[in-house]
């Protein structure tokens, strides 16, 4: 990874997603030691290592994707315009029976290639063998908050040694890569863990002083069965097992209660709605505006790349704002800037790195540049409006996280794209050939 240096962003023009959301033209943005220096001219004396001629340019925080599981774009077009039960139990664990800790690792390669170059600065991954995963991250150079899923469900259920082993890669990561990497327990759900399981687990976050990252109400038939079998909402059934007194990313929250959504508020747990997939899925639609006016933290995440099936924050934020204006029937339900918002700090906040997702001084040097000089960027009556509503991931040109440039001018500085692209697709298709009998089996029967 490029040894990071002082760099000058000059003549850009900047979102700042601050308090009172600034729009600023033509001006300098001077970052050194992985953080914002300056906004503005800088000293006559001042030297950067780099200089970013950004004219027709717009900077702006880069996204954090608060829900995926990234190693899963070996599954990318692999089981699509099916049920979820059988998307699940016919193709997903199907192919991930033969996962390997090498496909994982290269899965991530692959994974944060994609999310560089679509401004996804910081991500929450909810897989296995995460070890492979935080080495990607360190190598990649992009933050991350990691999580080894677990089931709790007995021998050969898990993938690894179980909570043993999660606990250890908890405690060997934390705070890596110089505080890019945080590491948090990753029970599966409510309703594939066992009880006794979750409060272990939430009591083991607790002695490890980390937090939790699960699935939570995807759909309505997992509402209706927690109701029958506990008398409880999945929100209400965490609550009382202690999940929730954790610092917790609840991933979907589709399938709540207005009691789900004052407990959710009261214990401070993070909520990230996936648009892509929710409605790929058919699984329902976040209540995320009232959500909001509880005052829970929103985020966005795009999922796993074999149910989306790709990694672009931007597009989740443009759907984002869209399917609550669809399902609400209100144009002004959801505006573009919020949704800008839920994408960058509140999906900071979520995984644990507050300070980003705005563009100021002090601030760190997480951000993206945004190439205008395209036909459908113009004319330029808002640059938040276009952003979101006409960008192009390809749009981006330059990523910048903790104050290194991981994509400069399109190229990537700190991956090997090409070697990437060849071992994730060998790999890919031998992971899939490898069970192939298995699924004509579910096919034929």
């Amino acid at each position: 990874m490029p040894t990071p240096g002082s760099i000058l962003i000059r003549d850009v023009d900047i979102i700042t997603l601050n308090a009172t959301s600034d729009v600023l033209p033509r001006t300098n943005i001077l970052i050194a030691d992985g953080s914002i220096q300056l906004i503005g001219d800088p000293p006559p004396d001042f030297h950067p290592d780099e200089i970013i001629e950004a004219v027709d340019h717009v900077a702006m925080p880069g996204f954090f994707n608060a829900h995926t599981h990234a190693a899963m774009t070996f599954e990318r077009g692999w089981a699509d315009d099916l049920p979820f039960d059988r998307w699940l139990n016919e193709r997903i664990w199907v192919a991930e029976s033969a996962l390997t800790q090498e496909d994982v690792r290269w899965g991530a390669y692959l994974a944060a290639a994609e999310m560089i170059r679509s401004g996804t600065v910081g991500f929450a991954d909810h897989y296995f063998y995460m070890d492979k995963v935080a080495q990607v991250v360190q190598e990649a150079g992009l933050r991350a908050t990691l999580a080894w899923c677990v089931f709790g469900m007995g021998q050969g259920t898990e993938v690894g040694k179980g909570l043993s082993e999660t606990v250890d890669f908890v405690q060997r990561w934390q705070g890596a890569a110089n505080g890019r990497i945080r590491t948090v327990l990753g029970p599966h759900s409510p309703y594939a863990c066992p009880a006794d399981f979750l409060v272990t687990v939430a009591r083991k976050s607790a002695e490890l002083n980390v937090g939790l990252h699960l699935h939570v109400a995807e759909f309505r038939d997992q509402l209706e069965a927690s109701q029958a079998k506990h008398g409880q909402t999945p929100v209400q059934y965490l609550a009382g097992l202690g999940v929730l007194d954790r610092p917790t990313i609840a991933a979907h929250c589709i399938w709540i209660t207005e009691q789900d959504i004052d407990t959710l508020a009261s214990k401070g747990t993070h909520v990230v709605q996936c648009p892509n997939t929710h409605m790929k899925l058919g699984m329902g639609v976040t209540p995320v505006p009232e959500l909001l006016t509880k005052g829970v933290n929103v985020a966005l995440g795009t999922d796993g790349p074999a149910s989306n099936n790709d990694l672009d924050m931007l597009e989740e934020t443009r759907l984002a704002t869209l399917l609550q204006k669809s399902h609400h029937l209100s144009p002004t339900i959801l505006p573009a800037e919020t949704a800008l918002r839920l994408a960058t700090q509140g999906g900071a906040k979520a995984i644990g790195f507050p300070q980003s997702g705005v563009i100021a001084e002090g601030r760190p040097a997480d951000l993206i540049l945004f190439d205008l000089h395209k036909p459908h960027l113009r004319p330029r009556h808002s640059l938040l409006s276009n952003i979101v509503y006409a960008a192009k991931s390809p749009d981006i040109s330059h990523v910048i996280v903790d104050g290194t440039m991981l994509l400069k001018d399109g190229k990537l500085t700190t991956l090997d794209e090409e070697r990437i692209l060849y071992e994730a697709e060998r790999r890919a298709l031998r992971m899939v050939k490898q069970n192939m009998h298995t699924v004509r089996a579910y096919e034929a029967g």
